[in-house]
């Protein structure tokens, strides 16, 4: 018999033997090949449902580490809890076995809605000219899908601590002076708090969405991503500005693609008096009919300033979005100047002096002229000299080019004058009361 008062004496009573052991190994082997079994059809039923359709794939891909995870910790906690030949320690095993499901749960469920937030997103391609509705949905799943982790991982943390006695009655004291607490919190996370609500805003309110072209703080980018509690621009040199959600609700900001990713674009002159327009307007619809860049809505020519002694010629043309308007303005740019140079040398811009006296003149009566106008390097040019291109420009733009305004001339350009001098429709106020009346 063993001596029940030594300690060694006591310990080999309580100490199991190697069957007990053995069994409890072969429960722990039979435990984990179950959970192999398991999943296994669990994958095969998903593939054998739908089997011509791409989602079951990308349901595997989310779900199977965290499926495999939790069936394991499943299949071990009912092999510990049967099979475990020491009692005394049970109570922590399942403590710990309890937290290890509820990690694991938490991380197949959130897996889970990833994957159904990624399916609905697919439908929609921003990779197509007209993707304006496509990049609102895939905006608002972006802060859909973080508040998702954030509420599953809060959850699950809360559920793991309240496994925990002495935490449930600190919970429950805390909960006894949530009025203050929560008046503390809110004056502590203030600017978090602020953050957040106005990320939720910027997402749910379409006023600026994933893939936008906008100007802010002088800068011209792309938004590249939106958070809770900040905007990511990427500037057209590669460089990234960060930006809190509440800039975008509190400050200003130009949107270049809240409707459309079609844009105007203004190319400015300033030249002098003897440029002839209708000659220029013919240069432009032959360098417009030469480039892929422009997409044939608005080719617009005029002096819109004539004073300060320049004539001040402006011109619009449009494209399909931002970066090809930026190539077409800096090619109709080059184009122009490059065809003044060579071939209308009296447009360039120029300074017109007067001189005064005896010198004057003599020389006013010798040429029986306005003042003389002169040029870079001191030359003089007399306003009958005009180049024979000048006649026949004005003759190509005769035969050519039509003159058309920004919004007059043409259909488009009406439609576009409609949008600030149409009539506001109203409603009379017995239709109102009508319509009003359920």
């Amino acid at each position: 018999m063993l001596d029940e008062a030594h300690p060694s004496s006591r310990k080999a009573a309580s100490l199991p033997d190697w069957q007990t052991w053995l069994q409890f190994i072969l429960a722990v082997v039979a435990a984990l090949v179950a959970a192999v079994v398991a999943t296994l059809l669990v994958t095969l039923i998903v593939h054998l449902v739908a089997r011509r359709r791409d989602w079951p794939r990308a349901l595997v891909r989310h779900t199977r580490v965290p499926f495999r995870s939790l069936v394991v910790v499943l299949g071990l906690w009912f092999a510990v809890a049967n099979f475990f030949p020491l009692p005394d320690s049970l109570t922590l095993l399942n403590h710990l076995f309890t937290i290890a499901v509820i990690g694991t749960g938490a991380w197949l469920l959130g897996q889970f809605l990833l994957f159904v937030e990624d399916l609905g997103v697919a439908r929609y391609r921003i990779d197509v000219p007209d993707n304006r509705v496509a990049r609102r949905i895939r905006t608002q799943m972006l802060i859909v899908r973080r508040l998702t982790i954030v509420v599953i991982a809060v959850v699950a943390i809360g559920s793991v601590l309240l496994t925990f006695p002495a935490v449930r009655t600190v919970g429950a004291s805390l909960l006894a002076s949530a009025g203050v607490a929560s008046i503390v919190a809110g004056l502590a996370a203030q600017s978090i708090l602020a953050n957040m609500f106005a990320g939720l805003q910027l997402a749910f309110s379409n006023a600026l969405r994933v893939d936008d072209v906008v100007v802010v703080e002088g800068q011209f980018g792309r938004i590249e991503e939106i958070t809770l509690s900040y905007v990511v621009v990427r500037v057209w040199d590669d460089r990234r500005l960060v930006l809190p959600c509440t800039y975008f609700t509190t400050q200003p900001f130009e949107s270049w693609t809240r409707r459309s990713s079609q844009l105007l674009g203004a190319v400015d002159f300033d030249l002098d008096w003897q440029v002839p327009p209708a000659a220029m307007r013919a240069q432009l619809a032959v360098i417009l009919d030469r480039t892929p860049l422009w997409d044939q809505r608005t080719s617009v020519l005029q002096v819109t300033d004539a004073v300060g002694g320049f004539v001040h010629v402006r011109i619009l043309v449009s494209a399909v979005d931002a970066p090809t308007l930026f190539d077409l303005r800096c090619l109709v740019r080059e184009e122009m100047v490059t065809w003044l140079q060579q071939k209308q040398p009296a447009g360039l811009p120029r300074r017109r002096v007067q001189l005064l006296g005896a010198e004057a003149a003599s020389d006013e009566r010798a040429t029986d002229a306005a003042p003389h106008e002169t040029g870079e390097g001191g030359r003089r040019w007399h306003p009958e000299h005009v180049p024979d291109d000048a006649d026949e420009a004005a003759d190509s733009a005769a035969h050519g080019a039509e003159r058309g305004g920004l919004f007059t001339g043409s259909k488009e350009a009406e439609e576009r004058a409609g949008q600030f001098t149409g009539a506001i429709s109203t409603v009379p106020d017995d239709e109102r009361e009508d319509a009003a009346r359920p």
